[in-house]
């Protein structure tokens, strides 16, 4: 790019920023915003204001109000949220009140349901460009984001539809829901196997070394966490290790095992995000969870256990390997390590306990957890999506600040409460088998 500025003449460039603001314009959401987000968001207000679109032009303002909408404010200050995830709280929340026992015909799972099945994405997004012979089908992390809907929520999403089917709610638009967010997910699978939050076979790397691509990750590779959820919808279905595209996904986990045992975690921080992902799925498709890649994974998630029963993990382990697994305690990744401790047939059952009585002891009077920490990733900020070291480290590895200065990491308030309940609610049903 540096040889074509010093050129004296720019040929195309005139008919690339055409093309280039077709694309920007096209892809505003209903709501203003640009992917739901609002790091898109601002630089297409940028792009659009360069280019000498006024403040007052009905785009900008659209814009402007969608970004409104992200404010948060409280008596003191107010705040601009990266983005908001009903996609992706209520759907977790849906499966975490129907495996702790809340009655499937009760009105909160009744109208759950209906949102979600009236928020199912059915037009072509930007990933058709990878996957042009896949139907749509899958869910938005956000209120509004129909170029892309994400294979992670869509996993969540048909786990929590697929409960309530099975506990005999008689809602005939399930069925249908079901399948075509599944036919979604298995037709973008990446040819390794594995599935990422978005795309199909996005791994080009060499947009990381872009001038301008120095903020956050711009591919989205397959990765292990979003794979193990998909692996556990999969289960959830009656799939198991003779389909095709689960012994592809199942091939793919063990690739890119870190020697230490554990698993990176892009969506979670981090390594306990990523192992506590995979085991679940594992066992819902009938893996031998005696194999012994599967107990290294729950040694290595019991030799991360702190002293107080909980584990935790900082936001620098996607700066420096020694943080892996290190970090205070956490009601939501002590819960992590809790789901797949549960799922795996290691002997962990004084960790286990200890766990448990981390998450009983911290609870507050009014029935939730204290969390003051960034457990969730939007953008760890180490250029690209894949695990920038272990089994990938020679390639991509490189050391930034532990402040991470690149990335955008996320707080969900809901998951000091969603997870801690999902895992002892795994843990009663663990009991009673």
């Amino acid at each position: 790019m540096g040889l074509y500025e010093t050129q004296p003449f720019h040929p195309f460039r005139k008919l690339a920023e055409k093309r280039l603001l077709n694309w920007v314009l096209t892809h505003q959401e209903n709501d203003g915003l640009w992917a739901g987000i609002q790091p898109s968001t601002f630089y297409s207000l940028i792009a659009l204001y360069s280019l000498g679109f006024d403040v007052g032009d009905p785009v900008m303002q659209k814009g402007l109000s969608g970004v409104d909408r992200l404010c948060w404010e409280s008596n003191e200050d107010m705040a601009v949220q990266g983005c908001i995830s009903p996609g992706w709280d209520t759907a977790l929340g849906l499966l975490t009140l129907l495996e702790s026992g809340i009655d499937v015909e009760t009105e909160v799972i009744y109208k759950s349901i209906i949102w979600l099945l009236s928020n199912q994405v059915t037009i072509n997004g930007d990933w058709i460009m990878n996957a042009g012979n896949v139907s749509p089908g899958g869910w938005a992390f956000e209120f509004h984001n129909n170029n892309y809907p994400d294979i992670d929520d869509t996993a969540l999403v048909i786990m929590g539809l697929t409960k309530a089917y099975s506990y005999g709610l008689e809602l005939s638009e399930i069925r249908d829901s079901i399948r075509q967010g599944l036919g979604w997910v298995l037709g973008l699978q990446s040819r390794s196997g594995g599935w990422a939050a978005f795309d199909k076979d996005n791994c080009s790397k060499y947009l990381s070394d872009l001038t301008f691509s120095d903020f956050g990750e711009v591919i989205d590779p397959p990765t292990v966490d979003v794979t193990g959820h998909v692996l556990e919808m999969l289960g959830n279905l009656g799939c198991s290790m003779e389909d095709v595209h689960v012994n592809r996904a199942c091939q793919f986990v063990q690739d890119n095992q870190e020697p230490d045992g554990s698993w990176f975690g892009r969506w979670g921080v981090n390594y306990i995000y990523g192992t506590g992902c995979v085991l679940p799925g594992l066992a819902a498709i009938g893996e031998d969870m005696c194999e012994p890649y599967i107990v290294r994974a729950a040694e290595w998630l019991v030799d991360h256990q702190n002293e107080d029963g909980g584990w935790g993990e900082t936001c620098g382990s996607y700066a420096d390997p020694s943080l892996r697994g290190v970090g205070p305690s956490t009601a939501s990744q002590t819960s992590w390590a809790l789901i797949g401790l549960i799922a795996s047939c290691h002997k962990a059952d004084d960790s286990i306990y200890r766990g448990i009585q981390y998450l009983m002891d911290t609870q507050q009077q009014d029935g939730t957890w204290d969390e003051p920490y960034f457990t969730g990733t939007g953008f760890p900020g180490y250029g690209t999506g894949c695990a920038p070291y272990g089994i990938q480290q020679d390639e991509l590895w490189c050391e930034y600040d532990l402040s991470i200065p690149s990335g955008l990491m996320i707080r969900y308030d809901l998951y000091r409460i969603v997870w801690p309940l999902l895992a002892l609610a795994r843990y009663k049903q663990s009991c009673t088998q």
